[in-house]
């Protein structure tokens, strides 16, 4: 059995989506974010950078994992599924999971800060990290052109980009025209895994469109933990 602490958020998303692709029992352990349930000692001692999501697996006599990726990778590895055995095709996977590491979710991430949460509209920041945030799209949109998947077969690749690719619009980021990132979001938003993923947990606001009165909330709660973290330990959740 492995323990999944986790909450509605892109990286959140990957871990439960991969759980559900690979067919892992697993027990949900939500995190109130708001509340600063990451930065309690009992989860600090799961994962020292007090973010999710992270996973204590039993069947190995409870081993913490945390950082997204990691868990990815020890998903894949554990079930010999979602990512190849041979160095090529393994290192390929690993090339586009690192892309959605170190580009995608660190641009998009501020993107949303800027966009959505932080209390004055910097536009210069807004500008540039939507700015890139669209680069990175079109870099995954050309591999698409020519490429089913990200990295040979559905992968482990395919489901970090995705879970952060979908929530385009709340970071302020235009897909228009780029056709083969549009058929590759919705071919995996049909998989029944993926479906059954972003449900644990579901989301309180729809992170795939543009406001209403709870995402107007959702923006509020997430105001008050940037501005906090500015103020303590400049980290934000």
């Amino acid at each position: 059995m492995i323990d999944l602490y986790t909450a509605a958020t892109p990286n959140g998303h990957k871990v439960s989506i991969a759980l559900e692709e690979l067919g892992l029992p697993y027990e949900l352990k939500v995190l109130d974010l708001a509340a600063g349930d990451q930065k309690r000692p009992d989860y600090l001692a799961i994962c020292p950078n007090g973010r999710i999501p992270a996973i204590v697996d039993h069947d190995e006599g409870g081993f913490p994992v945390f950082e997204s990726g990691a868990i990815l990778v020890y998903l894949a590895e554990k079930t010999g599924q979602l990512m190849p055995k041979d160095v090529k095709g393994r290192s390929l996977v690993m090339q586009w999971l690192m892309f959605q590491m170190g580009g995608i979710g660190p641009m998009m991430g501020q993107a949303n800060v800027f966009y959505r949460y932080f209390p004055q509209k910097i536009q210069p920041a807004i500008d540039r990290y939507q700015a890139e945030g669209r680069r990175l799209f079109e870099v995954l949109d050309g591999r698409l052109k020519d490429h089913e998947w990200l990295a040979g077969d559905y992968s482990i690749a395919d489901i970090a980009n995705w879970a952060w690719v979908r929530t385009h619009r709340w970071s302020g980021i235009s897909i228009d025209g780029l056709e083969h990132l549009r058929r590759w979001r919705d071919a995996i938003r049909a998989r029944p895994a993926v479906q059954r993923g972003l449900e644990r947990p579901a989301a309180r606001v729809d992170l795939t469109r543009d406001g209403d009165d709870a995402a107007e909330r959702f923006s509020r709660e997430a105001r008050s933990m940037v501005t906090g973290a500015q103020n303590t330990d400049q980290n934000q959740p």
